[in-house]
């Protein structure tokens, strides 16, 4: 029968889509929340832990820089550039570390922070301070250098500190704790700060913190690499997590399809759906032998195939539909010229088996299609179109 569109089904797609759509909505507020919370230092974060304000900043002012959301391990080694891997989530591998230390050597310069952050360099001999890391402290410059000359003294909440004494120049500490040092490696400059708070939202407008975020990157045409792959961004994602439009994309393509398919089911072709024939003949053949075979009842099959052969062919001979074998036999013989006494015998094993109990399916069977041989043999059989009237 026709398939049948009403204005319910169509109201029921769309109010399904308008669910899903509420669903994406709802889920893409909820992960900006908790990206604008993060305390994380990534440039996509608004929150006061994140550090996209330093990012739009440097990109106003004029900076080479971009989002590196892919290994270390592909960093260019032309010496040219400067990298900010800033309280990464998780430490480097030896290859990593191998191909900073490569990077710094050629002539680059990477400003790492933290204690995670320091392992990333050739020299990470920091130890945490997590007491430090609880409050904003003043940390004066304590070595004559551009960047010192730049901001005499930072804002930051120191969560680690320089733990070893090296060939490195110490730039802020307070007390005797080292916050912030610097040091050579081949032609480059590894720079270490103990927390990222200079550069996020919250911490870059303290006084001194911007000044010291401009001088440790150096001259504003050195491209500037951020490193977003330490943080677990990765191209695509991490743009699409940014300006949502992946969010507004699947709402609008949720939409086109809902629109799509309500106005399809209402303007095009209604087919009726093909009915399934439950007559075939082949299947009540199969019906019915299932029946016989379950009841046991082979004598009935083969009294109805005797029935009928009789009933054709008396009809024929123009004789009772209850004359003897022998005389039907001999009639055949007579009027139709076929001598043999085969068929007297089969009309007698087929009067004698309607009322054999114990009859044998495959017996049963031999004497039907022997009945089938003769019905042929003497024209017995009529045509398919008169058969089925």
């Amino acid at each position: 029968m026709p398939s049948r569109v009403t204005a319910g089904s169509d109201r029921n797609v769309l109010i399904a889509v308008a669910g899903v759509s509420l669903a994406l909505i709802v889920l893409s507020l909820v992960l900006a929340a908790r990206a604008d919370e993060a305390d994380t230092p990534t440039t996509y974060s608004a929150g006061s832990g994140g550090a996209k304000a330093a990012y739009l900043l440097l990109e106003a002012a004029g900076y080479s820089q971009q989002r590196w959301e892919r290994s270390v391990l592909e960093l260019p080694r032309d010496g040219r550039a400067t990298l900010i891997v800033a309280e990464p989530d998780v430490a480097p591998t030896a290859d990593e570390r191998a191909a900073v230390s490569r990077f710094i050597d050629a002539g680059g310069r990477v400003v790492a922070t933290g204690v995670v952050g320091a392992m990333f360099l050739p020299e990470h001999r920091t130890a945490p301070d997590p007491i430090g890391g609880l409050t904003w402290r003043r940390l004066a410059a304590r070595s004559p250098s551009s960047i010192t000359r730049a901001a005499p003294e930072i804002t930051m909440a120191p969560g680690a500190f320089w733990d070893a004494e090296a060939p490195i120049l110490p730039l802020y500490g307070d007390g005797a704790r080292t916050r912030v040092i610097m040091y050579n490696v081949g032609r480059g400059e590894a720079v270490w700060w103990a927390s990222a708070t200079p550069l996020t939202n919250a911490g870059i407008r303290e006084p001194g913190n911007l000044e010291f975020l401009l001088a440790c990157l150096g001259d504003r045409r050195r491209p500037v690499y951020w490193d977003e792959y330490a943080h677990g961004y990765q191209a695509l994602p991490a743009a699409a997590i940014d300006t949502g439009m992946s969010w507004l994309g699947a709402q609008l393509l949720l939409v086109l399809v809902a629109v799509i398919a309500t106005y399809s089911r209402r303007s095009g072709p209604v087919l009726a759906a093909p009915a399934e024939n439950r007559l075939s003949p082949l299947e009540f053949v199969r019906t019915l032998g299932a029946l016989y075979e379950r009841a046991g009842a082979a004598a009935v099959a083969v009294d109805i195939a005797c029935e009928r052969f009789r009933y054709r062919l008396t009809r024929v001979l123009g004789l009772r539909t209850d004359a003897p074998a022998d005389d039907l036999a001999r009639a055949v013989s007579d009027r139709r010229s076929v001598h043999d006494p085969e068929l007297a015998t089969l009309l007698r094993s087929c009067e004698a088996a309607r009322y054999d109990a114990t009859l044998t399916p495959a017996a049963a069977l031999a004497l039907v299609q022997s009945l089938a041989d003769w019905s042929a043999r003497l024209g017995l059989v009529e045509p398919r179109s008169k058969e089925h009237a």
